[in-house]
């Protein structure tokens, strides 16, 4: 399927819109781990399928290496979360998003810093 496919667009949509009612009720200034837990409770009421740190091997020649490297969350199988609550979003943060969509085999990939006084800030999206 075509990363910019309307069914890819509308689930990118509805990712954000949960990830926006997390931060509308809880605000900036907490730790990664809580905005990630209640983003996965708003995908679960959304019936929306996810799975959470998921391992990204690394395939260097004909070995792959199991590093620890994990992806926050993966919803369908296509789009890649990538969460941070830090006081700026740094290019490397972008270069981790890309990396992990390399390793993962997603096209799309939404890095959402939570610690931004308006999330619409802190939102950037990726296609490989």
């Amino acid at each position: 399927m075509d990363a910019a496919s309307p069914l890819n667009e509308d689930l990118t949509y509805r990712i954000i819109g949960l990830a926006m009612r997390v931060h509308r009720l809880l605000g900036p200034g907490l730790l990664e781990s809580v905005y990630h837990r209640c983003l996965c409770h708003e995908l679960s009421n959304a019936d929306i399928p996810f799975d959470q740190q998921v391992r990204l091997p690394i395939r260097y020649d004909s070995i792959e290496i199991h590093a620890g490297y994990k992806a926050d969350i993966v919803v369908w199988d296509r789009v890649l979360l990538e969460l941070k609550a830090v006081e700026r979003v740094n290019p490397l943060h972008e270069a981790q998003l890309l990396t992990y969509l390399r390793l993962s085999g997603c096209r799309i990939g939404l890095l959402i810093n939570f610690n931004t006084v308006s999330l619409t800030d802190g939102i950037r999206r990726r296609v490989l």
